[in-house]
């Protein structure tokens, strides 16, 4: 059973005063039989009453209000969890049996929700290869194995190409981005099999084994599997999602997860910096003004579209090759 330590630290920082600075949270690992949670600190600037509840799928949400006037804006999450591995599916018994139970369920709440495919341009083509991908005698577990390793093989991994905001066309546009979007496009396939597919946030703790994700939230999918359950799939990684992934939410998509998000009253010009630390003492404190060396950082002014992003970044490798 291993134990972990994190931290997560969310920072904003506005170019100048802002107030009435509204936030929701969904930082509260998931309890459940593979997941314990020994204990949590949340500490935020100004130390505001923080409201939760239990939302449509299942996630501990927090929110609150921050009025006084600011420059700076700090959400320090550290929680102790312990895991547990999790048996894989029997792989091969009665593949017509459970996709005829899966037939069964696409109007079956909940899984009517994770069940629907996003429209984007690139819909067919993607079709088309959900069809090569998938064969007659395979089950929905290897199909979803399939799946997962389809989009580690054809999508390339690169930091800063798209946003929160990137479109399931954009994404196939590039073949490129982050967990986030590998794991968007994994649940699109199979949710085109009627395979049941969620999007889930978290962490990857792996003790520094290099894997992708590491030292930020981190994203993946689940897929419902008959007679067994939800199956973690980390496309970014081409590995199950099991005991050294910590699950903070699931939903749709990423917007049903989204660990921090919210509206102020005052320049909408900040950063936002976003530090995530696994087992390090030198970065696991309360302070508010712990020094971040931030995995993630957005700047809101002059954005640019995917496109752009991707194209920079690759003249930039090319000229550091020269």
């Amino acid at each position: 059973m291993p134990d972990f330590e994190i931290q997560h630290i969310t920072r904003y920082i506005y170019e100048g005063p802002v107030r009435d600075s509204a936030n929701q949270i969904i930082l509260y690992p998931i309890k459940d039989e593979y997941q314990d949670i020994i204990k949590q600190e949340l500490n935020i600037t100004g130390n505001p009453q923080v409201d939760t509840y239990i939302d449509y799928y299942g996630n501990e949400v927090g929110s609150f209000t921050y009025s006084q006037q600011h420059t700076m804006l700090t959400i320090n999450s550290k929680i102790w969890v312990t895991t547990r591995h999790r048996a894989l599916p029997v792989s091969d018994i009665f593949p017509s049996q459970q996709w005829e139970d899966l037939r069964r369920l696409q109007f079956v709440v909940p899984y009517i929700d994770f069940l629907k495919q996003e429209y984007f341009e690139g819909l067919n083509e993607l079709k088309l290869i959900v069809d090569q991908e998938k064969t007659k005698d395979d089950t929905p577990y290897h199909v979803a194995l399939r799946f997962c390793q389809y989009v580690f093989d054809n999508f390339t991994y690169i930091k800063g190409v798209t946003g929160v905001d990137t479109t399931l066309d954009e994404i196939w546009k590039l073949k490129a981005g982050v967990c986030q979007d590998f794991a968007h496009i994994l649940t699109e396939m199979l949710r085109m099999v009627q395979i049941p597919a969620r999007y889930v946030s978290g962490y990857i703790c792996t003790s520094r084994n290099n894997m992708r994700g590491e030292g930020a939230t981190h994203a993946w999918a689940e897929a419902y599997i008959p007679d067994y359950g939800w199956l973690g799939i980390d496309p970014t990684n081409n590995c199950i999602a099991n005991e050294t992934h910590v699950r903070l939410a699931v939903g749709r998509n990423f917007s049903d997860c989204s660990p921090v998000k919210g509206v102020y009253k005052g320049s909408s010009n900040h950063r936002l910096e976003v530090a995530v630390s696994v087992d390090d003492e030198n970065v696991l404190n309360n302070n508010d003004q712990t020094e971040l060396n931030p995995a993630v950082t957005i700047v809101s002014s002059a954005p640019k579209n995917s496109y752009q992003q991707y194209m920079e970044i690759i003249q930039q490798q090319q000229q550091q090759q020269q």
